[in-house]
């Protein structure tokens, strides 16, 4: 049996930028998600992402969903669609749109309808720059519809996927292509097609809501600069635990919130 490799400090490289760079150089991020019934999981990946260090955030969500994301925050651009929930009628123009950023994140509170299954599996199809996919996406897909993407499920989102691909976690390295797994757990498990990493920062508070999705917005934001799918998810897994274990220790306990691990990302040096 392999011994197992775990993150440290000096694993983590960081997205520099240029002195001379203009807004938009250093990563564009459309975050698509939301629904009537779940605002906060999206405008909390929309600012993680923004707190990474990238440029700029356009949050597509609902109309409903997206103005009171606009009113949560004044830093997170909005694309507003009608309906309550996205449908496949939507799924045109978000692929459209996406050509004017350099990573897609689809997933967080979307909700299960099957219409909203439908426009994902159309929209993962056809984008052509890099994704990250989590929640609720990833349960609408099979492993084989995706590609160029940062996967970042729970243990039962892994399942789901799985079931739906038709195939054993044993062998679960060898579908990847040239995807990255990010299974989030206890010690969270990077896995691409070569090589698999585990990062054991964290602590048991991050399992409250919304803890995943600021995991899901640190991993676009650094994708969107460095173009970098596994140094991506290394630098969110580890970064975001270590978060957690700075908040629980400047709380006291498990009191800290996802929001407050947004906040933190910008006091964090690594």
């Amino acid at each position: 049996m392999k011994e197992k490799i775990f993150l440290s400090k000096s694993d983590l490289k960081l997205p520099g930028r240029e002195r001379g760079s203009h807004k938009g150089d250093n990563g564009r991020v459309l975050a698509v998600g939301g629904s009537e019934d779940y605002v906060g999981a999206i405008a909390l990946s929309g600012l993680a992402a923004l707190r990474s260090g990238c440029d700029w955030v356009t949050v597509a969500a609902p109309e409903k969903t997206a103005w009171a994301v606009s009113c949560l925050s004044p830093d997170l651009v909005t694309k507003k669609f009608s309906g309550k929930y996205f449908e496949l009628r939507h799924a045109g123009e978000i692929i459209k749109l996406s050509n004017s950023f350099d990573v897609v994140l689809i997933g967080n509170g979307l909700g299960l309808r099957e219409e909203t299954k439908e426009f994902v599996r159309k929209v993962v199809k056809s984008v052509k720059c890099p994704m990250v996919i989590d929640a609720d996406a990833i349960k609408a897909l099979r492993i084989q519809d995706i590609c160029n993407a940062i996967i970042t499920p729970h243990l039962g989102e892994l399942n789901i996927l799985l079931k739906n691909s038709g195939i054993e976690r044993k062998d679960i390295q060898k579908h990847l292509s040239n995807n990255i797994l990010l299974l989030k757990g206890p010690a969270d498990t990077i896995i691409s097609k070569e090589k698999i990493i585990y990062s054991k920062t964290g602590n048991a508070g991050m399992t409250k809501a919304g803890t995943g999705d600021v995991l899901a917005g640190l991993c676009a934001g650094f994708l969107s600069q460095s173009h970098d799918l596994w140094q991506s998810s290394c630098n969110a897994a580890y970064i975001n635990g270590m978060i957690g274990d700075i908040l629980l220790k400047k709380k006291k306990g498990f009191t800290y919130l996802a929001s407050d691990m947004v906040e933190e990302i910008g006091r964090v040096s690594v």
